[in-house]
């Protein structure tokens, strides 16, 4: 079919021709409502973007020397992090001499390697980089997912504030009131 056949068939209809495939030989063009066409592809993508998973890095920083109840509360933390489906970066941070005692930073992201095994998995084994050793740890596929509880809102924070703030309609009144009593008249009494 002939553009201007086809342009006139779209008018007859009352609908558009729309170029769909422009870089094929031929072009390929459609007879189509064009508002609706880009509300069904704009309506595509939206739902696309809806069922991804956004997947966050953690980040647990360790010492060399972390004691053992401090050890245990940050372990809790990463386990709590790969069952809500984020990635845990954990880092040994060293400093001064204590970058001599690499074994100790190892020792402990063995140790929770072996710990949270059956949650997450190395994604990238523990190496060195500057004054951190660190490794990345993913959830892994088969371990439960529950979601994170839902962050407090910050405009609802804001609001009570402002609300709190703003004075209350009885003394705003009486503030008004005390103005007109203090300003002096128009004779200039």
């Amino acid at each position: 079919m002939t553009p201007s056949d086809a342009l006139a068939l779209a008018v007859t209809r009352g609908l558009d021709l729309v170029e769909v495939a422009p870089n094929s030989t031929p072009p390929v063009c459609r007879i189509l409502d064009y508002g609706k066409y880009v509300y069904e592809l704009n309506k595509k993508q939206h739902d696309a973007k809806k069922k991804q998973r956004h997947i966050q890095v953690k980040e647990v920083k360790f010492r060399p020397k972390t004691e053992e109840h401090d050890y245990e509360f940050k372990r809790n933390h990463i386990e709590r992090f790969l069952k809500h489906g984020d990635k845990v970066k954990v880092a040994i941070m060293f400093r001064g001499r204590e970058k001599q005692y690499l074994d100790r930073g190892r020792r402990i992201l063995d140790r929770v390697q072996s710990e949270l095994d059956g949650i997450g998995i190395v994604e990238t084994h523990p190496r060195v980089e500057g004054n951190f050793m660190s490794m990345i740890m993913a959830p892994k596929k088969g371990a439960v997912v529950e979601k994170a509880p839902p962050k407090p809102e910050k405009e609802k924070a804001r609001a009570r504030t402002k609300r709190a703030a703003a004075p209350k309609p009885a003394e705003a009144a009486s503030a008004t009131a005390e103005v007109e009593k203090t300003a002096p008249d128009e004779t200039g009494t």
